[in-house]
Protein backbone atom coordinates (compact mmCIF):
# COMPACT_ATOMS: atom_id res chain seq x y z
CA UNK A 1 0.00 0.00 0.00
CA UNK A 2 1.36 3.42 -0.96
CA UNK A 3 1.77 5.98 1.82
CA UNK A 4 1.43 9.72 1.71
CA UNK A 5 4.44 11.90 2.45
CA UNK A 6 2.71 13.04 5.64
CA UNK A 7 2.50 9.41 6.79
CA UNK A 8 6.16 8.87 5.92
CA UNK A 9 7.15 11.91 8.00
CA UNK A 10 5.28 10.52 11.02
CA UNK A 11 7.08 7.17 11.08
CA UNK A 12 9.49 6.36 13.88
CA UNK A 13 13.11 5.69 13.04
CA UNK A 14 12.79 1.90 12.84
CA UNK A 15 9.55 2.08 10.84
CA UNK A 16 11.03 4.69 8.52
CA UNK A 17 14.11 2.54 7.88
CA UNK A 18 11.91 -0.49 7.27
CA UNK A 19 9.66 1.41 4.86
CA UNK A 20 12.04 3.71 3.01
CA UNK A 21 15.17 1.60 3.43
CA UNK A 22 14.44 -0.79 0.51
CA UNK A 23 14.75 2.02 -2.05
CA UNK A 24 18.50 1.37 -1.62
CA UNK A 25 19.45 -2.28 -2.05
CA UNK A 26 20.21 -4.01 1.28
CA UNK A 27 21.28 -0.66 2.80
CA UNK A 28 18.79 0.52 5.47
CA UNK A 29 21.48 2.70 7.08
CA UNK A 30 20.80 5.39 4.47
CA UNK A 31 17.17 5.77 5.52
CA UNK A 32 18.12 5.59 9.20
CA UNK A 33 20.41 8.61 8.84
CA UNK A 34 18.00 10.51 6.58
CA UNK A 35 15.23 10.09 9.18
CA UNK A 36 17.02 12.69 11.31
CA UNK A 37 16.28 15.33 8.66
CA UNK A 38 12.47 15.00 8.82
CA UNK A 39 10.01 16.40 7.97
CA UNK A 40 10.32 16.41 4.18
CA UNK A 41 8.28 18.95 2.26
CA UNK A 42 8.33 17.03 -1.02
CA UNK A 43 9.31 13.63 -2.36
CA UNK A 44 12.07 15.40 -4.27
CA UNK A 45 13.49 16.73 -1.01
CA UNK A 46 13.39 13.25 0.52
CA UNK A 47 15.24 11.87 -2.50
CA UNK A 48 17.86 14.64 -2.31
CA UNK A 49 18.46 13.99 1.39
CA UNK A 50 18.83 10.25 0.80
CA UNK A 51 21.31 10.86 -2.03
CA UNK A 52 23.22 13.44 0.00
CA UNK A 53 23.50 10.90 2.82
CA UNK A 54 25.23 8.55 0.37
CA UNK A 55 27.48 11.33 -0.99
CA UNK A 56 28.60 12.19 2.56
CA UNK A 57 29.23 8.57 3.54
CA UNK A 58 32.70 7.09 3.65
CA UNK A 59 34.14 5.53 0.48
CA UNK A 60 33.89 2.16 2.23
CA UNK A 61 30.16 2.56 2.78
CA UNK A 62 29.62 3.78 -0.77
CA UNK A 63 31.47 0.74 -2.08
CA UNK A 64 29.41 -1.56 0.15
CA UNK A 65 26.22 0.01 -1.27
CA UNK A 66 27.34 -0.67 -4.84
CA UNK A 67 28.37 -4.22 -3.95
CA UNK A 68 24.95 -4.84 -2.40
CA UNK A 69 23.43 -4.86 -5.91
CA UNK A 70 22.94 -8.07 -7.87
CA UNK A 71 24.42 -8.98 -11.21
CA UNK A 72 22.20 -8.44 -14.24
CA UNK A 73 20.59 -11.77 -15.16
CA UNK A 74 22.99 -13.45 -12.76
CA UNK A 75 23.73 -14.08 -9.13
CA UNK A 76 22.06 -12.32 -6.21
CA UNK A 77 23.88 -9.62 -4.29
CA UNK A 78 26.48 -10.69 -1.67
CA UNK A 79 24.36 -8.91 0.94
CA UNK A 80 21.49 -11.33 0.44
CA UNK A 81 19.02 -12.81 -2.02
CA UNK A 82 17.57 -10.85 -4.90
CA UNK A 83 15.11 -8.34 -3.46
CA UNK A 84 11.54 -8.12 -4.72
CA UNK A 85 12.28 -4.67 -6.14
CA UNK A 86 15.34 -5.86 -8.11
CA UNK A 87 13.51 -8.94 -9.35
CA UNK A 88 10.61 -6.82 -10.65
CA UNK A 89 12.94 -4.27 -12.26
CA UNK A 90 15.02 -6.88 -14.05
CA UNK A 91 11.86 -8.64 -15.20
CA UNK A 92 10.48 -5.35 -16.49
CA UNK A 93 13.63 -4.97 -18.60
CA UNK A 94 13.07 -8.44 -20.05
CA UNK A 95 16.04 -10.08 -18.28
CA UNK A 96 13.83 -12.97 -17.14
CA UNK A 97 13.16 -13.90 -20.77
CA UNK A 98 16.72 -14.16 -22.08
CA UNK A 99 17.85 -17.07 -24.20
CA UNK A 100 20.63 -19.33 -22.91
CA UNK A 101 23.03 -17.56 -25.29
CA UNK A 102 22.03 -14.12 -24.02
CA UNK A 103 22.42 -15.26 -20.41
CA UNK A 104 25.94 -16.44 -21.23
CA UNK A 105 26.79 -13.02 -22.71
CA UNK A 106 25.50 -11.20 -19.62
CA UNK A 107 27.41 -13.53 -17.31
CA UNK A 108 30.61 -12.95 -19.30
CA UNK A 109 30.17 -9.18 -19.19
CA UNK A 110 29.36 -9.30 -15.46
CA UNK A 111 32.58 -11.23 -14.81
CA UNK A 112 34.71 -8.86 -16.92
CA UNK A 113 33.30 -5.82 -15.15
CA UNK A 114 33.67 -7.31 -11.67
CA UNK A 115 37.25 -8.35 -12.36
CA UNK A 116 38.22 -4.82 -13.44
CA UNK A 117 36.36 -2.74 -10.83
CA UNK A 118 35.71 -5.05 -7.88
CA UNK A 119 31.99 -4.34 -7.77
CA UNK A 120 28.96 -5.29 -9.91
CA UNK A 121 27.72 -3.38 -12.95
CA UNK A 122 24.79 -1.21 -11.79
CA UNK A 123 22.33 0.36 -14.21
CA UNK A 124 18.74 1.54 -13.79
CA UNK A 125 16.76 -1.30 -15.37
CA UNK A 126 13.63 0.84 -15.71
CA UNK A 127 15.45 3.15 -18.10
CA UNK A 128 17.30 0.50 -20.12
CA UNK A 129 16.51 -2.67 -22.04
CA UNK A 130 18.94 -5.52 -22.61
CA UNK A 131 20.51 -3.96 -25.73
CA UNK A 132 21.28 -0.71 -23.88
CA UNK A 133 22.67 -2.64 -20.93
CA UNK A 134 25.08 -4.62 -23.09
CA UNK A 135 26.18 -1.41 -24.81
CA UNK A 136 26.65 0.12 -21.36
CA UNK A 137 29.03 -2.67 -20.39
CA UNK A 138 31.25 -1.96 -23.40
CA UNK A 139 31.30 1.80 -22.84
CA UNK A 140 31.77 1.79 -19.09
CA UNK A 141 34.51 -0.85 -19.05
CA UNK A 142 36.73 1.89 -20.53
CA UNK A 143 36.24 4.20 -17.53
CA UNK A 144 38.66 4.65 -14.61
CA UNK A 145 37.53 3.04 -11.35
CA UNK A 146 36.89 6.34 -9.51
CA UNK A 147 34.66 7.65 -12.30
CA UNK A 148 32.86 4.33 -12.59
CA UNK A 149 32.05 4.35 -8.88
CA UNK A 150 30.39 7.74 -9.30
CA UNK A 151 28.42 6.52 -12.33
CA UNK A 152 27.28 3.48 -10.35
CA UNK A 153 26.09 5.74 -7.53
CA UNK A 154 24.19 7.96 -9.99
CA UNK A 155 22.47 4.86 -11.39
CA UNK A 156 21.59 3.84 -7.83
CA UNK A 157 20.07 7.29 -7.26
CA UNK A 158 17.89 6.81 -10.36
CA UNK A 159 16.77 3.42 -9.06
CA UNK A 160 15.94 4.98 -5.68
CA UNK A 161 13.93 7.75 -7.34
CA UNK A 162 11.67 5.26 -9.11
CA UNK A 163 11.28 3.15 -5.99
CA UNK A 164 10.22 6.21 -4.02
CA UNK A 165 7.57 6.91 -6.65
CA UNK A 166 6.26 3.39 -6.12
CA UNK A 167 6.23 3.83 -2.35
CA UNK A 168 4.79 7.32 -1.87
CA UNK A 169 1.55 8.67 -3.31
CA UNK A 170 2.07 12.12 -4.76
CA UNK A 171 -0.81 14.41 -5.65
CA UNK A 172 1.34 16.88 -7.57
CA UNK A 173 4.99 17.06 -8.54
CA UNK A 174 6.90 20.27 -7.95
CA UNK A 175 6.95 22.18 -11.25
CA UNK A 176 10.51 23.27 -12.09
CA UNK A 177 13.47 22.59 -14.38
CA UNK A 178 16.71 21.57 -12.71
CA UNK A 179 20.05 19.94 -13.51
CA UNK A 180 22.96 18.18 -11.81
CA UNK A 181 26.41 17.77 -13.39
CA UNK A 182 28.79 14.97 -12.40
CA UNK A 183 32.46 14.90 -13.42
CA UNK A 184 33.12 11.21 -14.13
CA UNK A 185 36.77 11.81 -15.04
CA UNK A 186 37.63 12.97 -11.51
CA UNK A 187 34.79 11.20 -9.68
CA UNK A 188 33.18 14.31 -8.20
CA UNK A 189 30.40 16.87 -8.74
CA UNK A 190 31.28 19.32 -11.52
CA UNK A 191 31.53 22.57 -9.56
CA UNK A 192 31.89 25.89 -11.36
CA UNK A 193 30.63 24.80 -14.78
CA UNK A 194 28.87 27.47 -16.84
CA UNK A 195 25.37 26.56 -18.06
CA UNK A 196 23.08 28.33 -20.51
CA UNK A 197 19.37 27.67 -20.99
CA UNK A 198 17.88 28.56 -24.39
CA UNK A 199 14.27 28.68 -25.52
CA UNK A 200 13.61 27.28 -29.03
CA UNK A 201 9.97 28.29 -29.28
CA UNK A 202 8.09 30.32 -31.86
CA UNK A 203 10.77 29.84 -34.49
CA UNK A 204 13.19 31.89 -32.38
CA UNK A 205 16.25 30.99 -30.34
CA UNK A 206 16.40 33.06 -27.17
CA UNK A 207 18.73 32.93 -24.17
CA UNK A 208 16.62 32.39 -21.05
CA UNK A 209 19.29 32.40 -18.38
CA UNK A 210 22.95 31.75 -17.57
CA UNK A 211 24.04 29.99 -14.41
CA UNK A 212 26.95 28.13 -12.83
CA UNK A 213 27.03 24.90 -10.85
CA UNK A 214 27.77 25.01 -7.13
CA UNK A 215 29.96 22.68 -5.07
CA UNK A 216 27.34 19.94 -5.36
CA UNK A 217 27.25 20.18 -9.15
CA UNK A 218 23.79 21.77 -9.06
CA UNK A 219 22.56 25.32 -9.62
CA UNK A 220 21.58 27.33 -6.55
CA UNK A 221 18.15 28.00 -8.07
CA UNK A 222 16.11 26.03 -10.62
CA UNK A 223 16.79 26.77 -14.28
CA UNK A 224 13.06 27.46 -14.50
CA UNK A 225 10.87 28.04 -11.45
CA UNK A 226 7.22 26.99 -11.26
CA UNK A 227 6.10 30.44 -12.45
CA UNK A 228 8.51 30.33 -15.40
CA UNK A 229 7.65 26.84 -16.63
CA UNK A 230 6.09 26.83 -20.12
CA UNK A 231 5.51 23.97 -22.53
CA UNK A 232 7.86 23.96 -25.51
CA UNK A 233 11.35 23.13 -26.73
CA UNK A 234 14.52 24.05 -24.88
CA UNK A 235 18.27 23.52 -24.97
CA UNK A 236 20.75 23.44 -22.11
CA UNK A 237 24.35 24.09 -23.09
CA UNK A 238 26.98 22.73 -20.70
CA UNK A 239 30.42 24.35 -21.06
CA UNK A 240 32.37 21.17 -20.35
CA UNK A 241 35.52 22.23 -22.24
CA UNK A 242 36.06 25.34 -20.12
CA UNK A 243 35.35 23.32 -16.98
CA UNK A 244 37.95 20.63 -17.68
CA UNK A 245 40.50 23.22 -18.91
CA UNK A 246 40.31 24.89 -15.49
CA UNK A 247 40.86 21.66 -13.51
CA UNK A 248 44.20 21.36 -11.76
CA UNK A 249 44.44 17.60 -12.37
CA UNK A 250 46.31 17.07 -15.67
CA UNK A 251 44.23 15.79 -18.58
CA UNK A 252 45.02 15.37 -22.29
CA UNK A 253 45.59 18.71 -24.03
CA UNK A 254 43.17 17.83 -26.84
CA UNK A 255 39.63 17.56 -25.53
CA UNK A 256 36.96 15.87 -27.60
CA UNK A 257 34.10 17.96 -26.23
CA UNK A 258 33.91 21.74 -25.96
CA UNK A 259 30.22 22.31 -25.22
CA UNK A 260 27.48 19.74 -24.76
CA UNK A 261 24.02 20.83 -25.95
CA UNK A 262 21.01 18.88 -24.69
CA UNK A 263 17.72 19.58 -26.49
CA UNK A 264 14.46 18.47 -24.93
CA UNK A 265 10.77 19.31 -24.70
CA UNK A 266 8.59 20.27 -21.76
CA UNK A 267 5.16 18.80 -22.42
CA UNK A 268 3.60 19.46 -19.01
CA UNK A 269 4.41 22.86 -17.49
CA UNK A 270 2.97 21.69 -14.18
CA UNK A 271 5.45 18.81 -13.80
CA UNK A 272 9.00 18.57 -12.54
CA UNK A 273 11.80 18.12 -15.10
CA UNK A 274 15.37 17.21 -14.15
CA UNK A 275 18.09 17.04 -16.83
CA UNK A 276 21.37 15.80 -15.32
CA UNK A 277 24.68 15.38 -17.14
CA UNK A 278 27.42 12.84 -16.44
CA UNK A 279 30.53 13.94 -18.34
CA UNK A 280 34.23 13.52 -18.99
CA UNK A 281 36.37 15.19 -21.67
CA UNK A 282 35.56 12.24 -23.96
CA UNK A 283 32.02 11.08 -23.17
CA UNK A 284 28.72 12.13 -21.63
CA UNK A 285 25.26 10.77 -20.84
CA UNK A 286 21.97 12.29 -19.77
CA UNK A 287 18.39 11.27 -19.01
CA UNK A 288 15.09 12.76 -17.89
CA UNK A 289 14.64 12.72 -14.13
CA UNK A 290 12.00 14.45 -12.05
Amino acid sequence: MRLSLAQINQLGRAEFAGTVGPVFEHSPWIAELAWLKRPFATVEELHRVLCKTVHEASPERQLALIRAHPDLAGRAAPAGPLTRESANEQAGAGLNELSSGEIAVFQRRNAEYLEKFGFPFVICARLNKKEAMLAGFQMRLKNPREGEMQIALEEIFKIAEYRLRDLISVEAMTAQLSTHVLDTAHGCPAAGMKIELWSLNGGKRALVMTSQTNADGRTDAPLLSADEMKAGSYEIIFFVGDYFAAKSTPLPKVRFFDRVPVRFSIADAGAGYHVPLLCSPWAYSTYRGS
